[in-house]
C-alpha cells in the first residue's frame, strides 16, 4: 500500500519534480513547449519512465510529456498497468493525458503549475472527480509551481519576441 499523497514530504515531491523540470528543459532546448514528466514507483522510490513534450519533433500530436512517460514506464515494467506509480509533471495535464493516466491505472498525480486554457484536473475541467471512471487518481498541485510556470513564461516570451523581430 502506498502512502497517501498528502503524507509525502514536500522535499520528496520537490525531488521528483526537479527531474520533471529537467525533462521540460530538454523540450525547451528542442523548441518544444517545455513540459516534462516522470513516473515514479513510489514503493521503490525510483523513476520508471520519463518524457518531455515533442509533438513537433515526433510529428505526433499525442507526444505529450505525460504520454511519453507512460509509454516508457509501461515498456520498462512490461505491463500497461502502472499501479503504485505517481506521475510528476510540470504543468496540469490536458484531457488526453488525464484519460491516459486513468487507463494506465496510475495511482497519483503531482503537477506544478495550472494550465488555465486546457488543464483538465482543476483549471478548465475536473476530470479526476468524474464519477463515470472506473479508476481514481489522487492528485496534488503546486509543487514547484513558480519554477514550472517560469519555464513556460520564458519560453513563450522568447517565441513572441522572435515573431515581433521578423
Amino acid at each position: 500500500m502506498i502512502a497517501p499523497i498528502e503524507q509525502v514530504s514536500a522535499e520528496v515531491h520537490e525531488h521528483w519534480m526537479g527531474f520533471a523540470l529537467q525533462q521540460a528543459a530538454q523540450a525547451a532546448q528542442l523548441d518544444e513547449v517545455p513540459i516534462g514528466a516522470v513516473l515514479v514507483d513510489v514503493e521503490n522510490q525510483q523513476i520508471i519512465g520519463s518524457g518531455f513534450n515533442q509533438p513537433i519533433r515526433a510529428k505526433d500530436p499525442t507526444a505529450h510529456a505525460e504520454i511519453l512517460a507512460i509509454r516508457s514506464a509501461a515498456q520498462a515494467i512490461g505491463n500497461y498497468r502502472l499501479a503504485n506509480m505517481c506521475l510528476y509533471v510540470t504543468i496540469e495535464p490536458c484531457t488526453m493525458c488525464v484519460g491516459a493516466l486513468v487507463h494506465a491505472r496510475v495511482s497519483q498525480l503531482v503537477f506544478g503549475a495550472r494550465e488555465p486554457k486546457a488543464g483538465a484536473v482543476i483549471s478548465r475541467q475536473q476530470l479526476l472527480v468524474e464519477e463515470s471512471y472506473n479508476h481514481r487518481i489522487t492528485h496534488l498541485e503546486g509543487v514547484m509551481a513558480a519554477q514550472c510556470s517560469a519555464l513556460m513564461t520564458a519560453f513563450f516570451q522568447t517565441k513572441r519576441s522572435v515573431k515581433t523581430d521578423q
